[in-house]
């Protein structure tokens, strides 16, 4: 993400450059959104963002597009963080990464709350 954002450090690196020239929607998202933000915490938000912009490219393609419609298929968007061996998954309703253990135990709250919610005492 690092190379995304500044491609002038690819000059060595020519296959990585085109390579990344598959992640540009990303760019141009990070730098639309967050023009002022600077650092590794672009970086970081690069990653994120580009993990969101894969998971819409999945979407158009025909034999994922007929999964999803069948109930065959979900997809997940997932970072992992080199630097601390952690994961984090993205959740769209809250619109943001959070830590799997976090991910897992809210999924889990809005399953027993689905169940609660669909007793009926008649």
């Amino acid at each position: 993400m690092h190379g995304l954002l500044h491609p002038e450090t690819l000059g060595s690196l020519p296959l990585v450059s085109n390579w990344l020239r598959h992640a540009e929607a990303t760019r141009r998202i990070v730098h639309e959104k967050r023009p002022e933000e600077t650092g590794e915490d672009r970086v970081l938000d690069a990653a994120k963002e580009n993990v969101l912009v894969q998971l819409e490219n999945l979407r158009t393609h025909p034999c994922v597009v007929e999964g999803l419609a069948l109930g065959q298929l979900r997809l997940h968007g997932w970072l992992y963080e080199i630097e601390t061996g952690g994961v984090l998954a993205h959740h769209p309703v809250q619109k943001q990464f959070l830590p799997v253990t976090g991910a897992a135990a809210s999924s889990a709250e809005r399953r027993s709350t689905a169940r609660a919610g669909s007793v009926s005492t008649g």
